[in-house]
């Protein structure tokens, strides 16, 4: 049977306040991306997402930003990359003192992208995983889009592993539509399964000007602060599942 993970970004609690419903999503998804203090998230949010992973069966991964919890992550910072480096390395080490088993890195926002377009930041992402690999006895593997990040891990030793979106735009040459800009989120659960389906059968998807982009997803994510999440979370693992392809984390 093929299986596909399906990832969702977690625990991003703000001033003691969840921004989703992740229990909800914890019943559906293989794999959870947890915030961890960059963008939003604090101890106690960390130690009770890793505790509900636990509980679900769902493989935990960090979800560093850039210290901008003013804008959830998602405006772009100049950030010396030493610093960045250290920045990141924080945020993966709270989690692992939240008693997480991390078995994965995803950056957040607007620095998942920087890794995606910036050898610099890429690199500073990296030498944090590379950090905590050490810590661990084995090598994390690094989940996001292509880019500078892929080769940065390749050289660092780390396996990547690539992801397709399920709830955003792609524009013609792979990158995801802007927030903000037309197409920029899919909110229609069947739509979304279908797409789920395609990905995971044909890896491939459709693009906002109609061209079919590749992109040979292992992991496919849903936003868990979409205002549709579950619904969509929900009909892309029964869309999935009655393709007879199968949700599991492989990590």
């Amino acid at each position: 049977m093929a299986t596909i993970d399906l990832n969702a970004d977690l625990g991003e609690t703000v001033d003691g306040v969840p921004t989703a419903d992740d229990a909800a999503m914890f019943a559906v998804i293989s794999s959870a991306s947890i915030a961890c203090g960059g963008h939003a998230g604090d101890a106690v949010s960390m130690a009770e997402a890793v505790g509900v992973a636990a509980r679900s069966g769902v493989a935990v991964g960090a979800h560093p930003s850039y210290l901008d919890r003013p804008g959830f992550g998602r405006r772009a910072l100049a950030v010396d990359p030493e610093l960045l480096r250290t920045q990141v390395s924080g945020q993966l080490d709270a989690l692992a003192a939240a008693g997480a088993d991390v078995r994965y890195v995803k950056p957040h926002g607007a620095l998942y992208h920087a890794v995606s377009a910036d050898a610099a930041a890429a690199r500073a992402v990296v030498a944090a995983v590379v950090a905590l690999s050490d810590s661990l006895g084995r090598a994390v593997p690094v989940l996001g889009l292509d880019g500078p990040i892929v080769r940065e891990s390749a050289a660092a030793g780390l396996p990547f592993v690539r992801e397709a979106f399920l709830d955003r735009g792609y524009l013609a040459d792979g990158r995801l539509v802007p927030r903000g800009a037309p197409g920029d989120l899919l909110h229609d659960p069947d739509e979304v399964a279908a797409r789920a389906v395609r990905l995971a059968l044909t890896g491939d998807v459709m693009a906002v000007d109609g061209s079919v982009v590749t992109a040979d997803a292992v992991s496919l994510c849903l936003h868990g602060d979409t205002p549709a999440a579950v619904l969509m979370a929900r009909a892309v693992r029964a869309a999935l599942e009655a393709a007879g392809v199968g949700v599991a984390a492989p990590w």
